[in-house]
């Protein structure tokens, strides 16, 4: 999964529990900033994922979200660690 996909898929989960409905293509336009092109895209992607099913395409209403979240094994890998003389320096803004 993609950022976008993943920002896609927190959109709509989070809007789902907090309005009970899922946003139409518009709203997902202006929360997202793309277009609907690329929503569609976003969308075909968690559905080829398998984190979302939406059989009739008429509506985003039929949407159904089977997994809310990205699996453990798709999380982005963590940072590597700085070197020594980066740590010193950051530890100046964060120890004094």
């Amino acid at each position: 999964m993609n950022d976008y996909e993943r920002k896609v898929l927190r959109i709509l989960y989070n809007y789902k529990g907090i309005r009970r409905r899922f946003p139409t293509l518009h709203e997902l336009t202006i929360k997202t900033g793309r277009n609907k092109a690329d929503i569609m895209a976003a969308l075909d992607g968690l559905i080829a994922g398998n984190y979302i099913t939406w059989e009739n395409k008429s509506d985003t209403a039929n949407i159904v979200i089977l997994e809310g979240w990205e699996r453990q094994s798709e999380k982005p890998k963590p940072p590597k660690v700085p070197s020594p003389a980066r740590e010193d320096h950051l530890s100046y803004w964060t120890e004094y």
